[in-house]
């Protein structure tokens, strides 16, 4: 049993202190829209392995930024110190397999937003890397990980909060036990499980504490 600690979104000032001792994750997931020095905090301190993939208000992380010095020339990762963008990548980590799949619909001008068509070509893929992992070791996808949820699966009716529909596709190719998404606060209250045939799809915003 694997327990994972997916979050999303918003601070939740409360891992910041005990709480996290108490949960006692194997893995932490995030979904977006964080503040990296919050990720940072979390990896060190739960010491275990952090995946993540980009939300629509997070920087752009496609490609590094080269650092020059007299002494040294050197490659920087851009993201938090210590952890892991699955963005587009399937990884494995704590005994479990995980997708990642960043972003959010295209709504303005700004850094990880994608069209429908756009998400669409990123969608296959990442189920092509997802088949071929498959087809050589015999191991499905635990997880999907991603900011924004599938249209019509706890998506939100505003243009910004819109779901993708090639998720729909993805999920049904790759059947994942777990969909883990944020993007759409609940504000205060916890949003309802859904069950997409094999799939439990959770929104992770502000955090949930789920056993693989």
């Amino acid at each position: 049993m694997t327990r994972i600690l997916a979050v999303s979104d918003e601070v939740d000032q409360g891992l910041f202190g005990d709480k996290l001792r108490h949960l006692r994750p194997d893995l932490v997931l995030s979904c977006g829209d964080l503040p990296f020095e919050y990720l940072e905090n979390l990896v060190s301190r739960a010491d275990v392995p952090l995946l993540y993939v980009p939300g629509n208000h997070d920087p752009d992380l496609s490609a590094s930024d080269p650092l020059w010095s007299p002494l040294r020339f050197e490659a920087t990762v851009p993201g938090p110190p210590g952890c892991d963008n699955v963005d587009g990548q399937v990884v494995d980590a704590a005994g479990l397999r995980i997708a990642g799949l960043g972003g959010s619909i295209r709504y303005r001008e700004g850094p990880n937003q994608h069209s429908q068509g756009g998400m669409r070509r990123r969608a296959l893929a990442l189920e092509l890397r997802c088949r071929a992992r498959q087809a050589f070791d015999g191991r499905r996808i635990d997880v999907l990980l991603a900011h924004s949820p599938a249209a019509g699966l706890g998506d939100g009716g505003d243009p910004a909060h819109r779901g993708f529909a090639a998720f729909h596709q993805l999920l049904a190719a790759i059947r994942p036990r777990l969909f883990v998404h944020g993007h759409v606060h609940p504000y205060g209250v916890r949003a309802p499980d859904r069950q997409l045939g094999e799939t439990l799809v959770i929104n992770a915003v502000p955090y949930r504490l789920l056993e693989v």
